[in-house]
């Protein structure tokens, strides 16, 4: 029989649930969290209904996902319903943005109770195909690149899902940095030239005078210093995939021997007479305006229509702030391979600055920076002092929109108070040495009223406390 684990220090709420749950479950009922999680690791609930309160108590300056990996980690499988009062809300919302599987606020109305669980084994069994069908199709080596937030990239990910097992050619456009390369390797390594060649070529990087040559080889004497002859990168490419990064650099003549290939899949090397065949796949990518450079003359546009028959544009870093924290995660997992150095995570406080940052280099910028401040880092956690002081000062006072919609004025202003009323309060309490009495005073409220507000804000006193 199923378990349901049930939380809370309000009697009635318990007794409405139970009485809502069918006979078929087996229902446990505790009043604290400690006792709650000698359950969880006990009994595996399915699902954990557990008051806002106790999933914050005792936290210690955890946030929220971590209050809740406890829980996971000690029984993986168990669905966490949070239970609020109405006027924390936002913080049941918060707990739901960290994992838990849904909410539902207080009065407990009997009905709800197994809407909920319905709706929960409903999205589990959904969410159980979708990941069976994505996971199928995606290689495991590539679970992490595909994880976003943002309704772009996901559509781009669907976008590579549908053309890579063509033979279409693509050209991926964007600022430089946002990981152009990265998604061409995704196309081919999720193609059906996987196991041939993959070759990539930064045009830009390569002399205009030998370019041909990097590119389509040259015979022994076609020039001074070719005493051998060489094969070119689409001969080597040949059965698989050649990316061309920065396509838009190439030379007229380059021009003209590319759209040869797009055509008719022949070529000849420079000096050579000889009509090579070649089976490629081409994806090319630029960081330019390519319409422009058309109409200036700079770019063949017949060439353009062949390189462009399946488009994707990337958005820069900034558009995409909310995958700044997978970013963190991916690349700390990274360095820590090689490195070891047990550095697990960022300073919440570094992570909002670098929401803020413009990021011109984009997600390179930012790997760059990773791994500057984890050769720096001496703690645990990386701090502000081990990243540039121009990124860690950004505005932290600028209001924090979606770039995936748009919000209300009345929003905005909510916004921009949180902001303000979170660095009021960090700047109070340090002031302060993380005294809660002395800060409620010069505050002007209760001490009651600031440990409300800390709790908002995700604030813990040992921050600002002298060591």
């Amino acid at each position: 029989m199923p378990i349901v684990l049930i939380a809370s220090e309000t009697k009635s709420a318990i007794n409405s649930i139970e009485s809502s749950l069918e006979s078929d479950y087996i229902v446990e009922k505790v009043s604290d969290r400690s006792a709650a999680l000698k359950i969880v690791a006990k009994r595996h609930p399915e699902f954990i209904f557990l008051d806002i309160d106790l999933l914050w108590e005792n936290s210690e300056g955890l946030n929220y996902k971590e209050v809740l990996q406890h829980i996971w980690a000690i029984s993986p499988a168990s669905d966490v319903i949070v239970m609020s009062p109405k006027d924390r809300i936002r913080d049941a919302v918060k707990a739901l943005r960290a994992g838990a599987s849904e909410y539902i606020t207080y009065p407990i109305i009997n009905e709800e109770v197994m809407h909920v669980i319905d709706n929960i084994r409903e999205y589990s069994c959904m969410q159980t195909e979708l990941d069976y069908l994505r996971d199928k199709f995606w290689a495991s080596d590539s679970l992490e690149i595909i994880q976003t937030e943002h309704s772009s990239m996901k559509e781009i990910f669907e976008k590579i899902r549908l053309v890579a097992p063509t033979r279409t050619t693509v050209l991926v456009t964007g600022e430089t940095g946002t990981g152009k390369g990265i998604l061409a390797k995704l196309i081919h390594h999720h193609s059906n030239r996987k196991n041939d060649q993959f070759i990539q070529v930064h045009c830009g990087s390569i002399p205009d005078t030998l370019l041909e040559s990097e590119l389509f080889g040259h015979e022994k004497g076609a020039f001074t210093g070719a005493i051998n002859r060489k094969l070119g990168k689409f001969e080597i490419a040949n059965g698989g995939t050649i990316f061309l990064d920065e396509v838009g650099t190439l030379t007229p003549s380059a021009q003209i021997k590319l759209l040869q290939v797009l055509q008719e899949g022949i070529f000849q090397r420079v000096g050579g007479e000889e009509t090579i065949e070649v089976d490629v796949r081409v994806i090319s990518a630029t960081n330019l305006e390519m319409k422009e450079a058309c109409e200036s003359g700079k770019f063949r546009k017949d060439l353009y229509y062949r390189l462009n028959v399946f488009s994707i544009e990337v958005p820069p870093l900034r558009e995409r702030i909310n995958d700044i924290p997978h970013f963190i995660d991916l690349f700390l997992k990274k360095l820590e391979r090689t490195g070891q150095k047990n550095i697990h995570g960022v300073h919440p406080d570094v992570v909002r600055a670098f929401k803020y940052y413009p990021w011109p280099g984009n997600i390179r910028e930012l790997e760059n920076i990773m791994e500057r401040a984890y050769i720096l880092g001496k703690a645990p956690m990386l701090e502000q002092k081990d990243f540039p002081e121009e990124i860690v000062k950004s505005d932290i006072g600028a209001v924090d929109l979606d770039s995936d919609s748009l919000i209300s004025l009345a929003e905005v202003r909510r916004k921009a108070v949180d902001i303000a009323e979170n660095q009021y309060l960090r700047d109070l309490l340090a002031r302060c040495n993380g005294k809660i009495q002395e800060s409620a005073i010069a505050a002007g409220i209760t001490t009651r009223q600031l440990n409300k507000l800390m709790v908002k804000h995700n604030i813990n006193k040992k921050e600002f406390k002298v060591k």
